[in-house]
Protein backbone atom coordinates (compact mmCIF):
# COMPACT_ATOMS: atom_id res chain seq x y z
CA UNK A 1 0.00 0.00 0.00
CA UNK A 2 1.22 3.64 -0.59
CA UNK A 3 2.95 5.62 2.10
CA UNK A 4 0.37 8.58 3.12
CA UNK A 5 1.67 11.39 4.26
CA UNK A 6 0.78 15.25 2.85
CA UNK A 7 -1.10 15.91 -0.38
CA UNK A 8 -2.05 18.58 -2.18
CA UNK A 9 -5.49 17.84 -5.26
CA UNK A 10 -7.48 19.08 -7.40
CA UNK A 11 -10.83 18.82 -5.41
CA UNK A 12 -14.34 17.52 -7.20
CA UNK A 13 -17.87 18.14 -5.47
CA UNK A 14 -20.20 15.75 -4.98
CA UNK A 15 -23.25 17.82 -3.79
CA UNK A 16 -25.46 15.00 -2.90
CA UNK A 17 -26.41 13.38 0.40
CA UNK A 18 -26.34 9.76 1.40
CA UNK A 19 -24.70 8.49 -1.51
CA UNK A 20 -24.85 4.55 -1.13
CA UNK A 21 -22.62 2.14 -2.35
CA UNK A 22 -24.71 1.18 -5.34
CA UNK A 23 -24.47 4.38 -6.63
CA UNK A 24 -21.10 4.23 -6.47
CA UNK A 25 -20.04 1.24 -8.22
CA UNK A 26 -23.64 -0.64 -9.14
CA UNK A 27 -24.08 -4.37 -8.69
CA UNK A 28 -23.23 -5.32 -12.10
CA UNK A 29 -20.10 -4.37 -11.91
CA UNK A 30 -18.93 -6.70 -8.70
CA UNK A 31 -17.76 -9.50 -10.43
CA UNK A 32 -14.44 -9.43 -9.73
CA UNK A 33 -12.51 -9.75 -6.65
CA UNK A 34 -9.40 -7.15 -8.53
CA UNK A 35 -9.00 -4.31 -6.94
CA UNK A 36 -8.64 -2.60 -10.17
CA UNK A 37 -10.47 -1.80 -13.76
CA UNK A 38 -13.56 -0.26 -11.55
CA UNK A 39 -12.56 3.66 -11.78
CA UNK A 40 -13.99 3.54 -15.60
CA UNK A 41 -17.70 2.88 -13.83
CA UNK A 42 -17.07 5.17 -11.40
CA UNK A 43 -20.58 6.66 -10.68
CA UNK A 44 -21.38 4.64 -13.71
CA UNK A 45 -25.59 5.65 -13.60
CA UNK A 46 -24.65 9.02 -13.26
CA UNK A 47 -21.91 8.89 -15.22
CA UNK A 48 -23.26 8.03 -18.77
CA UNK A 49 -26.44 8.63 -19.84
CA UNK A 50 -27.19 4.69 -20.78
CA UNK A 51 -27.38 2.02 -19.11
CA UNK A 52 -23.81 0.00 -18.32
CA UNK A 53 -22.82 -3.15 -18.52
CA UNK A 54 -19.50 -5.02 -17.42
CA UNK A 55 -17.14 -5.39 -20.85
CA UNK A 56 -18.95 -2.23 -22.71
CA UNK A 57 -16.36 -0.25 -24.16
CA UNK A 58 -16.70 3.13 -22.05
CA UNK A 59 -14.67 5.25 -24.87
CA UNK A 60 -17.59 4.54 -27.08
CA UNK A 61 -20.40 5.53 -24.24
CA UNK A 62 -22.25 8.97 -23.67
CA UNK A 63 -20.93 11.14 -21.26
CA UNK A 64 -23.70 13.20 -18.81
CA UNK A 65 -22.24 16.87 -19.29
CA UNK A 66 -23.92 17.71 -15.93
CA UNK A 67 -22.40 15.30 -13.52
CA UNK A 68 -19.59 16.76 -11.87
CA UNK A 69 -16.66 14.48 -13.07
CA UNK A 70 -17.45 14.66 -16.65
CA UNK A 71 -16.90 18.51 -16.29
CA UNK A 72 -13.36 19.98 -17.42
CA UNK A 73 -12.70 21.51 -14.32
CA UNK A 74 -12.58 18.62 -12.14
CA UNK A 75 -10.53 16.46 -14.25
CA UNK A 76 -7.85 15.32 -12.70
CA UNK A 77 -9.67 15.48 -9.22
CA UNK A 78 -7.80 13.45 -6.26
CA UNK A 79 -10.19 14.84 -3.54
CA UNK A 80 -13.79 14.02 -3.47
CA UNK A 81 -15.98 16.47 -1.58
CA UNK A 82 -19.29 15.05 -0.12
CA UNK A 83 -22.54 15.14 1.58
CA UNK A 84 -23.72 13.60 4.68
CA UNK A 85 -24.01 9.84 5.07
CA UNK A 86 -22.09 9.36 2.37
CA UNK A 87 -20.97 5.84 1.51
CA UNK A 88 -24.38 4.23 3.24
CA UNK A 89 -25.98 0.68 2.01
CA UNK A 90 -24.35 -2.31 1.38
CA UNK A 91 -20.81 -3.21 3.03
CA UNK A 92 -19.20 -3.86 -0.18
CA UNK A 93 -15.58 -3.17 -0.55
CA UNK A 94 -15.78 -2.55 -4.42
CA UNK A 95 -17.15 1.19 -3.65
CA UNK A 96 -13.88 2.74 -2.10
CA UNK A 97 -11.87 0.29 -4.73
CA UNK A 98 -13.76 2.30 -7.51
CA UNK A 99 -12.91 5.32 -5.96
CA UNK A 100 -9.51 4.82 -5.72
CA UNK A 101 -9.07 3.33 -9.23
CA UNK A 102 -10.35 6.46 -10.50
CA UNK A 103 -8.10 8.19 -8.65
CA UNK A 104 -9.32 10.38 -5.54
CA UNK A 105 -7.13 10.20 -2.42
CA UNK A 106 -8.71 11.84 0.25
CA UNK A 107 -13.07 11.82 0.63
CA UNK A 108 -13.78 14.81 2.58
CA UNK A 109 -17.81 14.41 4.21
CA UNK A 110 -19.73 15.35 7.19
CA UNK A 111 -20.28 11.65 8.09
CA UNK A 112 -19.62 8.45 6.65
CA UNK A 113 -21.30 5.19 6.92
CA UNK A 114 -19.21 3.14 9.02
CA UNK A 115 -18.02 0.34 7.01
CA UNK A 116 -17.48 2.27 4.18
CA UNK A 117 -15.52 4.35 6.52
CA UNK A 118 -13.55 1.22 7.78
CA UNK A 119 -12.81 -0.09 3.97
CA UNK A 120 -11.43 3.38 2.37
CA UNK A 121 -8.69 2.67 5.32
CA UNK A 122 -7.80 -0.51 4.35
CA UNK A 123 -7.00 0.74 1.08
CA UNK A 124 -4.99 3.43 1.80
CA UNK A 125 -7.90 6.05 0.93
CA UNK A 126 -8.41 8.14 3.52
CA UNK A 127 -11.67 9.38 4.74
CA UNK A 128 -12.05 12.58 6.37
CA UNK A 129 -14.52 13.86 8.53
CA UNK A 130 -15.07 17.65 8.45
CA UNK A 131 -17.97 19.84 10.35
CA UNK A 132 -21.02 20.63 8.42
CA UNK A 133 -20.10 24.52 8.21
CA UNK A 134 -16.86 23.96 7.57
CA UNK A 135 -17.96 21.18 4.27
CA UNK A 136 -20.22 24.09 2.84
CA UNK A 137 -18.17 26.20 2.68
CA UNK A 138 -15.51 24.44 0.94
CA UNK A 139 -18.49 23.49 -1.58
CA UNK A 140 -19.04 27.64 -2.33
CA UNK A 141 -15.41 28.13 -2.69
CA UNK A 142 -14.85 24.63 -4.97
CA UNK A 143 -17.89 25.89 -7.06
CA UNK A 144 -16.12 29.20 -7.04
CA UNK A 145 -12.75 29.18 -8.19
CA UNK A 146 -11.86 26.18 -11.16
CA UNK A 147 -9.07 24.26 -10.05
CA UNK A 148 -9.35 24.48 -6.59
CA UNK A 149 -7.00 22.50 -4.20
CA UNK A 150 -6.32 20.96 -0.81
CA UNK A 151 -3.52 20.58 1.16
CA UNK A 152 -3.85 17.59 3.59
CA UNK A 153 -1.51 16.67 6.05
CA UNK A 154 -2.01 13.56 7.69
CA UNK A 155 0.63 13.64 10.06
CA UNK A 156 -1.04 17.16 11.39
CA UNK A 157 -4.27 15.96 10.72
CA UNK A 158 -5.06 19.26 9.15
CA UNK A 159 -6.60 20.36 5.86
CA UNK A 160 -5.41 23.50 4.25
CA UNK A 161 -7.20 25.81 1.50
CA UNK A 162 -5.28 27.82 -1.29
CA UNK A 163 -5.80 31.06 1.37
CA UNK A 164 -4.41 29.10 4.45
CA UNK A 165 -7.29 28.24 6.12
CA UNK A 166 -6.59 25.34 8.45
CA UNK A 167 -8.75 22.77 9.76
CA UNK A 168 -8.08 19.90 12.07
CA UNK A 169 -9.47 16.37 11.28
CA UNK A 170 -9.68 13.83 13.65
CA UNK A 171 -8.22 10.14 12.98
CA UNK A 172 -8.02 6.51 14.81
CA UNK A 173 -4.00 6.46 15.87
CA UNK A 174 -3.17 2.68 14.77
CA UNK A 175 -5.17 3.46 11.57
CA UNK A 176 -3.03 6.92 10.72
CA UNK A 177 0.02 4.70 11.98
CA UNK A 178 -0.64 2.11 9.02
CA UNK A 179 -1.25 5.06 6.73
CA UNK A 180 1.79 6.85 7.42
CA UNK A 181 3.49 3.51 6.78
CA UNK A 182 1.84 2.12 3.87
CA UNK A 183 0.45 -0.52 5.45
CA UNK A 184 -2.11 -2.89 4.75
CA UNK A 185 -3.51 -6.05 6.68
CA UNK A 186 -1.24 -8.00 4.55
CA UNK A 187 1.65 -5.45 5.09
CA UNK A 188 0.82 -5.83 8.61
CA UNK A 189 1.59 -9.22 8.87
CA UNK A 190 4.56 -9.37 7.17
CA UNK A 191 6.21 -7.06 9.60
CA UNK A 192 6.25 -10.33 11.45
CA UNK A 193 7.02 -12.21 8.88
CA UNK A 194 10.04 -13.81 11.07
CA UNK A 195 7.85 -14.90 13.71
CA UNK A 196 5.53 -16.85 11.96
CA UNK A 197 8.47 -18.47 10.06
CA UNK A 198 9.75 -19.85 13.46
CA UNK A 199 6.71 -20.33 14.77
CA UNK A 200 6.22 -22.73 11.63
CA UNK A 201 9.69 -24.50 11.73
CA UNK A 202 9.18 -25.33 15.48
CA UNK A 203 5.54 -26.86 15.02
CA UNK A 204 6.86 -28.68 12.19
CA UNK A 205 9.43 -29.86 14.40
CA UNK A 206 7.07 -30.83 17.50
CA UNK A 207 4.20 -32.31 15.25
CA UNK A 208 5.65 -33.91 11.88
CA UNK A 209 2.74 -35.94 11.62
CA UNK A 210 0.76 -33.08 10.86
CA UNK A 211 3.07 -32.63 7.37
CA UNK A 212 2.74 -35.93 6.27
Amino acid sequence: MEKFNTFTGVVAPLDRANVDTDAIIPKQFLKSIKRSGFGQNLFDEWRYLDHGEPGMDVSQRKLNPDFVLNQPRYQGAQILLARDNFGCGSSREHAPWSLQDYGFKVVIAPSFADIFFNNCFKIGLLPIVLKSQIVDALFTEVKAASGYRLTVDLDAQTVTTPDDQQFHFDTDKFRKHCLLNGLDDIGMTLQHAEKIKQFEQKRRAEQPWLFT
